[in-house]
């Protein structure tokens, strides 16, 4: 299948003709050596009398320097402890089950704490679908050690005491409840059993008080429609391991929809086991998370996901709702006749966020009787309610509300009409803003009662009915904060703290003769939990008719998502989470407009590449209503569905943020009636965007088999040379697989442990958690734009994306796309909707490694037990091994980024490098560095079961980017012990080697992708 397909990562690779791609593939750097500026002027030099003796000797002489300075590390003076803590042994990790619950991301996990210090979060694997991780959580530890925290609660701006602030709230809170004037308590969903219990007994104690939950990626549309069918106000839990055919209309459920954690469920379905795996269906706008991972992908503007809805339920109920066509019409037939003769094996979703599209697709579940739609666990991650978020805003504009409290949510920055909030809050006699910066609500309010983060707090969740987590301090508060629910303890008079009261609270309520300390160290707690419904009948016809009237059809419409790397915005002040590429655009530092090429065309918008490989782009000015965003860069997008554009929310944040991380436009002043879709007019305007863009840079493109999938059918009825031919050489006379074929004597590798990693491409969804694992567990630096511009990242794991067209299709070989280059031009296939495919690179640690045999100092060698070892303080940097690297995965360290302010991130403050991870270095200037395959963790867990004295389980060896995949799709282990997963992974039929015909022998192993393709 592979050999009928062209893979590309960007459009400007579809141009043959094109000079900069050519120019990228030949040179070694993407800049010119600035050999004029070194060697002195041209002509002078021409003239000189300097022999080449005394040429090499000043070249020796820097070399030697260059030699020394590589050998130079930091000095720190380390002070011992005077009286060791019993809980703490100096280089041993302790591991505290905990949990995360805010800013819309939810998870079970693990802390990994060292001398007192929380550097890494692992996932909860107890913990099932809940244990999983996403980017944002793995990066949560950072943000811990964020710089510009706060350090203690402020009055009108200027710091004050606890003392202070509490007896003037207290005052003036009695003087409002004797009154009777309204208090309200303004959050975010907290998901929290005791957090909302404290809320309640403070409502009793001031008798007038309301709690408003307001969530910026809102969910209200379904948690209204879910409590008009059943009584409760909570959210379907879909259980997508159960389906076998997956029909999405906008809901991008391996992203950020509904509270995420969804990727586990429905990876389990997705490996071809027994010849049968799930089929997913996606219609939508963007080009997202879940669209690239889809079987089938159809690109539909905002308004006809409308259409398609009634249609899909009108096809598979045989109802005749009114509704209109679409040019996807024949897609939602196919879809309902799969959806039909799968019955209870299918599911529905939608991201439509209106009521009754959410209505709709209840039904459509219902009428399937669909095993994957569960109401009786639903799930409690978002709880937020917009009329009641559009009431208090009225109220305080009226002068009805004395008190405000805002919790877990940044209004100032996040409401589509902030500046009336802004202007209400003015009218409210006391406000108070409790978090852990001086974001845009906190600069707004009179009290700021700064809190700590979650890694220093007490605390519960319930993301799902039956599914209780219990949140621990993993570290000694940094500074002078107090917890939201201590705070409100305090002002109600009570003596005890927020951590007596939860314990109360779970043996009261929860527990259930539970040892307490037993749910504490597992950090989950499972019961059985009876919900009371009260099942109503829902009207259809009219929800239909109501959802058509609400429809707004424009010539272009705007579709607001969340990236996977800053979701709504709160870690924005996270260097790691910025500097990571967006699996889709391969862009980071940026949100920007997406648009398709035909569109960009219509509208005169360009993206071009310039000489250095990086990306520019033009500008707009966007209007919704009465509402324009200014200065917004233009991202031509393959895939975009006409008529739509895509903008990323979660940026443009400017209050309590480093200047370094004030990045992109705020999106979220577009979101009228907290819509996701907007009728929207776009105004070209003058100037041009730089773009940190990857997706030229490291390049393996021009290669064939670099990435290979095929289809379940071909899979299942055709043999594995068919779809998984391994390249043949002429040994002898005789045609051979490419690994018989050597260069090298072979080593014996048998003896002890020798090192793999499997990853299959078929499970892997491009989530970019383990890029921030690796990140976080090997003191990876940040960059920067300018550095990521110029082809300098330092990410040792990248998640490469290609486009992919079937060159079957008689009309794609007639336009060019191997000659002219006309494809471009037609905007046909493949750019309108290309099929996308994720492969994860990082060094293969090749049994027979190129870069090994080429360095001059013996700085990379081999080890036996399979791992390519860089030792940093012999390498000199002459990047030969990178030169002589076929995967391009090795990082030159070009600046000394810790100590240095041109790179003032986290490694560049005292705070910021307490993340750092004492097991591993932190490189200096002037070497090569690349996946080390966590060398120090496959090292303790041997030290540690020989202190035991045992053998090794499978499954105990881990690498940062195996232990925090959430699909499972990388697994890491000893192919020497044959009863290992790995080991077992390596027969398998899908296994292939990364250009295996060059014959390096990798030690990474890749499975590949196999799509559903099935009509029916």
């Amino acid at each position: 299948m592979a050999s009928n397909k062209k893979y590309w990562r960007s459009v400007e690779e579809l141009k043959s003709d094109n000079p900069i791609v050519e120019s990228l593939m030949q040179k070694e750097f993407v800049e010119e050596l600035p050999t004029d500026a070194f060697l002195g002027d041209k002509e002078n030099l021409s003239q000189s009398s300097t022999t080449r003796r005394d040429f090499l000797k000043y070249v020796g002489f820097s070399t030697a320097a260059v030699s020394l300075a590589a050998c130079e590390g930091p000095v720190i003076k380390s002070i011992p402890y005077v009286i060791k803590p019993d809980n703490i042994v100096p280089g041993v990790a302790n591991y505290y089950a905990s949990t995360m619950a805010e800013g819309g991301d939810f998870a079970n996990i693990l802390v990994k704490v060292r001398e007192g210090r929380p550097i890494k979060i692992e996932p909860n694997k107890m913990a099932g679908n809940w244990g999983a991780t996403s980017a944002r959580v793995q990066a949560s530890v950072l943000s811990l050690y964020d710089n510009n925290r706060l350090r203690g609660p402020l009055a009108n701006g200027e710091p004050t005491d606890w003392s202070s602030m509490d007896k003037k709230v207290i005052e003036t809170l009695n003087t409002l409840k004797n009154n009777n004037e309204k208090i309200v308590i303004l959050t975010g969903t907290t998901a929290s059993p005791s957090s909302n219990k404290v809320i309640e007994d403070f409502t009793e104690f001031y008798s007038n008080v309301s709690h408003v939950v307001y969530d910026a990626l809102s969910e209200s549309a379904a948690l209204d429609a879910f409590e008009s069918m059943y009584g409760v106000r909570a959210l379907p839990n879909y259980k997508f391991e159960k389906a076998d055919v997956i029909v999405s209309i906008g809901a991008d459920f391996l992203g950020d929809w509904q509270g995420g954690q969804y990727s586990a469920a429905y990876a389990k379905g997705r490996t071809p086991s027994e010849g049968k795996m799930s089929k997913l269906i996606q219609f939508e706008s963007n080009l997202s998370l879940t669209g690239a991972n889809a079987d089938v992908r159809v690109p539909v503007k905002p308004s006809e996901q409308v259409y398609a809805l009634i249609n899909l339920y009108n096809y598979v109920t045989g109802n005749s709702f009114p509704s209109k066509e679409t040019p996807v019409d024949e897609a939602i037939k196919k879809s309902a006749e799969q959806l039909k003769k799968s019955g209870n094996k299918a599911v529905v979703v939608t991201g439509i966020q209106d009521k009754n599209a959410q209505l709709i697709v209840n039904a459509l579940n219902e009428f399937l009787q669909s095993e994957a739609y569960d109401i009786t666990a639903p799930r409690y991650v978002k709880v937020g309610n917009d009329a009641d978020v559009d009431k208090l805003i009225s109220e305080m504009q009226a002068g009805k509300v004395g008190a405000l409290l805002v919790y877990n949510t940044n209004p100032s920055y996040s409401l589509p009409n902030a500046t009336k909030f802004n202007e209400a809050l003015k009218k409210v006699k006391i406000s108070i803003s409790f978090g852990m910066s001086a974001d845009e609500t906190a600069n707004q309010t009179q009290f700021v009662a700064t809190t700590p983060h979650y890694l220093e707090s007490w605390g519960d969740a319930h993301f799902q009915a039956g599914n209780y987590a219990l949140m621990q301090p993993t570290i000694q508060q940094l500074f002078d904060t107090r917890q939201f629910e201590d705070s409100l303890l305090t002002w109600m008079g009570e003596n005890k703290n927020y951590y007596q009261f939860i314990k109360e609270n779970w043996a009261a309520t929860i527990l259930g003769g539970e040892s307490w300390n037993k749910v504490l160290h597992d950090g989950i707690y499972t019961n059985e939990e009876e919900i009371l419904f009260t099942k109503s009948e829902i009207d259809i016809a009219n929800s239909v008719a109501t959802l058509l009237s609400n429809a707004k059809p424009a010539d272009f419409e705007l579709n607001l998502y969340t990236k996977i790397s800053l979701g709504d915005g709160k870690q924005a002040n996270n260097p790691w989470l910025q500097e990571l590429p967006d699996p889709i655009t391969r862009t980071s530092w940026d949100n920007y407009m997406t648009i398709s090429a035909a569109d960009a065309e219509k509208l005169g918008l360009e993206n071009w590449t310039v000489s250095d490989g990086a990306l520019n782009g033009s500008l707009v000015n966007l209007k919704v209503g009465e509402t324009t965003l200014q200065n917004v860069p233009v991202l031509i997008q393959p895939g975009q569905a006409k008529g739509s554009i895509g903008l990323a929310v979660g940026y443009g944040r400017e209050a309590g943020m480093q200047q370094e991380m004030m990045t992109g436009v705020n999106a979220f002043s577009l979101m009228r009636d907290f819509e996701i879709f907007q009728p929207v007019t776009i105004e070209k305007i003058d100037g041009e965007h730089e773009f940190a863009c990857v997706q030229l840079q490291h390049t393996i493109m021009g290669r064939d088999e670099i990435i290979k999938e095929t289809t379940i059918e071909d899979y299942i009825n055709k043999p594995k040379e068919d779809w998984n031919k391994t390249p043949e050489f002429s040994l002898n006379h005789v045609e051979v697989p490419a690994e018989r074929v050597d260069l090298w004597d072979k080593f014996d590798d048998t003896i002890g442990h020798h090192f793999n990693l499997s990853i299959d491409l078929a499970t892997c969804t491009g989530c970019a958690a383990c890029i921030v694992a690796c990140h976080a567990e090997n003191n990876v630096p940040v960059v920067g734009k300018h550095e990521i511009r110029v082809s300098r990242d330092m990410h040792w794991l990248r998640i490469d994306r290609y486009y992919t067209s079937d060159m079957t299709n008689e009309k794609a070989k007639e336009e060019g796309i191997f000659g002219t280059g006309k494809m471009f031009n037609t905007m046909t296939i493949p750019q309108e909707n290309p099929q996308v495919a994720f492969q994860p690179v990082m060094c293969q640690h090749c049994n027979h490694a190129p870069c090994e045999t080429v360095c001059p100092v013996a700085a990379t060698s081999h080890g036996r037990q399979g791992q390519n070892h860089m030792a940093y303080n012999r390498c000199i940097g002459t990047r030969y091994c990178a030169n002589n690297c076929p995967y391009k995965v090795r990082r030159f360290n070009w600046f000394k980024y810790p100590e240095n302010n041109e790179f003032d991130f986290n490694m560049n403050n005292d705070l910021g490098k307490m993340v750092l991870n004492p097991d591993v270095v932190v490189r200096s200037r002037g070497v090569m560095e690349k996946c080390s395959m966590c060398l120090q963790k496959t090292q303790l867990t041997i030290l540690n079961a020989k202190k035991e004295g045992r053998p090794i389980v499978d499954g105990e060896f881990q690498t940062a980017c195996s232990s925090s995949c959430p699909t499972g799709s990388m697994v890491f282990g000893d192919v020497n012990d044959k009863e290992s997963e790995v080991a077992q992974l390596m027969e398998d039929d899908r296994m292939f080697h990364l250009l295996v015909e060059i014959g390096t022998k990798p030690n990474v192993m890749y499975h590949l992708k196999v799509r559903n393709t099935e009509e029916s």
